[in-house]
């Protein structure tokens, strides 16, 4: 009996999100449900992250329990060293902070220490031969030497996972390990945790990316479980559809500021390139995005997709030393970076993880009219307006005195995207923007986006490694591999 709920019920900010909780974990066990059905709760609370409200967990206490986490801002040592949203694509900055090994080996140096050279490291952490057979397990090996704040998101997931096997538990959490994975890095890691022994597997993810191998299953609903049992016995509730309100939709284009428009080119690129010391992280790339055109920008984990984006964005400060133009005018010509913001929308993982989680869920959404990383000016009457319709159409309204960090990290999704498309840019950049998204919620945004840059004719970049995410306007791709256009 590793994990036993009697009558549990848990809460969260006064809120309760899970009750009546009675059941036994023996097995690997995959968690399913809608976000924000408590699939992220459950998992804190058989990690001791969460103590029930009533009832309780009973666990076996000579059974270690670790739970991965989505980065490494739970680490004392290792969280300061992300210190800005855009560290990663700074050169310098970018080299702040330990290497893979040494996150691995445990040998990590408190940001901030002056002579670092003074500091006694201790011996390494893990014999060198298991270090590498789980460095070889989660591919990790072209990695060793690079800097942690450098690495792509899928890249981070996978350090993350080697470092809770390295402990050997008897335990494993994993909640929606395969988010920000590539194609391959998602097979690979089904293999892996189907090899996987002397380990139970506790489980978060969507259903296409859970391992044969995981017969146990949890479906929550209603504030509770629906099911609990065999996989083979488990019959999935009819779809939710979420009706798009056209009407709605309508009335946000009325209410919206007349759309940039005077331009033919929103993004040119020649010759483009981005280099770290001896690495070159892009080169050669040549790649022109003319008004209303929509494309899917795609590429497995470190292929530099993230880099190019920081140089349309202006977060990477090599945006200066190439030939770009955005809006038909050559980058650094005149206009600031914050002109340029203005007639951006934006959303990628990394400015999800920066943001400041305790401003409610109304701010976040209104910082998008001001590109802003909180909300310091006062909204005039349309543009709240503006701001309650958008978070109506993606059925967020309810919580929209909530702070962000009271949502689900899928709900937290969809708040970033209303702050991305408030302010009626004339280009819109999703850098994998339905990661945490339910398969309910991802197929809603995509028909919603697919209406918004169709019918208000925005330009349009769209990331993802998830080929049924890309909306059905999306008609050219740009696929690059180490760095490079293929």
């Amino acid at each position: 009996m590793p994990i036993r709920f009697e009558n549990v019920e848990l809460s969260k900010n006064n809120f309760t999100i899970l009750s009546d909780l009675n059941f036994e974990i023996n097995e690997n066990t995959v968690v399913y449900g809608e976000s924000g059905s408590g699939k992220s709760i459950l998992l804190d609370a058989i990690s001791g992250k969460l103590f029930p409200t009533k009832g309780k967990i009973f666990k076996d206490s000579s059974k270690s329990i670790i739970a991965v986490g989505r980065d490494y801002s739970f680490h004392k040592l290792i969280g300061p060293v992300y210190q800005y949203y855009q560290q990663r694509f700074n050169s310098q900055d970018a080299e702040i902070g330990p290497t893979v090994y040494e996150v691995l080996q445990n040998q990590v140096i408190p940001v901030g220490t002056v002579n670092e050279n003074s500091v006694e490291l201790t011996s390494p952490l893990y014999e060198e031969n298991w270090l590498g057979e789980i460095v070889k397990l989660m591919h990790l090996e072209h990695l060793l030497k690079q800097k942690i704040t450098s690495l792509s998101n899928g890249e981070t997931r996978r350090t993350l996972i080697a470092n809770a096997l390295l402990k050997k538990p008897a335990i494993l959490l994993l909640d929606n390990p395969f988010t920000g994975l590539d194609v391959n890095s998602r097979v690979e890691l089904k293999n892996i945790l189907s090899g996987l022994k002397h380990v139970l597997i506790v489980l978060v993810a969507n259903p296409a990316d859970v391992p044969e191998s995981f017969k146990n299953i949890i479906f929550l609903d209603n504030k509770s479980i629906e099911f609990i049992g065999n996989r083979g016995n488990f019959i999935p509730k009819e779809v939710k559809k979420w009706n798009i309100d056209l009407k709605l939709l309508r009335e946000i284009e009325l209410l919206s500021t007349p759309q940039f428009d005077d331009f033919s080119t929103a993004i040119k690129i020649i010759d483009g390139k981005v280099r770290y010391g001896d690495k070159l992280v892009l080169q050669e790339i040549n790649w022109e995005v003319k008004k209303n055109e929509k494309w899917a920008l795609m590429g497995p984990n470190g292929s530099g997709k993230s880099s190019l984006l920081s140089l349309i964005t202006g977060d990477n400060p090599q945006c200066y030393q190439n030939q770009l133009y955005l809006f038909d005018k050559k980058r650094g010509s005149g206009e600031s970076i914050w002109d340029l913001k203005k007639k951006m929308g934006f959303v990628s993982p990394e400015l999800h993880l920066y943001f400041n989680k305790y401003i409610t869920v109304w701010k976040v959404t209104a910082s998008g009219f001001f590109d802003s990383a909180g909300l310091f000016q006062k909204l005039n009457e349309n543009q709240m307006k503006l701001v309650e319709a958008y978070l109506k159409l993606v059925n967020l309204f309810e919580f929209k005195d909530r702070t962000l960090n009271q949502l689900s990290f899928g709900q937290q999704r969809l708040v970033f995207l209303t702050r991305a498309l408030v302010k009626n840019p004339a280009l819109l950049i999703l850098d994998e923007p339905c990661q945490g998204l339910d398969y309910n919620q991802m197929v809603y945004f995509r028909t919603i986006l697919n209406d918004i840059a169709t019918h208000q004719n925005k330009s349009l970049v769209f990331v993802t490694h998830y080929e049924d995410e890309i909306p059905g306007c999306v008609n050219k791709r740009l696929n690059l591999s180490e760095g490079k256009v293929i």
